[in-house]
């Protein structure tokens, strides 16, 4: 696959799950790292979202569960919360795997992470989450 097609291919993607914005990232980091934006949509959509071993909404469970980790990625949660619910997850399937990162990361980064979905599901009007 040429670098074009990576693109496109990368475009294409990012749209798919993030409602058309695509073009929000572009824009957003053209001014200042174009080639960061060219290579979020080339090497990160084009060449490892896209990949059919594993489903959007496989790949939005393990992102977000590897931002909570991290943590102090709120911003990038934020997009991904979002991005998993457009992919098919449920508030409370994203509640769930937020309990779970508790374990395994501490309870300030799964409550920071949490209040970054409670934001994303009030803005969608999904509060109160129901559990499954």
């Amino acid at each position: 696959m040429t670098e074009e097609e990576r693109y496109a291919l990368g475009l294409e993607t990012m749209n798919a799950v993030n409602d058309g914005s695509a073009q929000k990232v572009l824009d957003g980091l053209g001014d200042v790292a174009p080639e960061l934006a060219r290579q979020i949509v080339s090497w990160g959509f084009g060449e490892i979202y896209s990949r059919p071993a594993l489903g959007p909404r496989d790949r939005q469970l393990l992102t977000i569960g590897m931002l909570t980790v991290m943590g102090g990625c709120e911003p990038q949660s934020e997009l991904h919360v979002g991005t998993a619910l457009n992919v098919g997850l449920t508030p409370a399937e994203i509640v769930e795997a937020l309990l779970q990162s508790a374990g395994y990361c501490g309870f300030p980064k799964a409550l920071n992470a949490t209040a970054v979905a409670k934001k994303v599901f009030g803005e969608r009007g999904l509060l109160p989450v129901r559990e499954a």
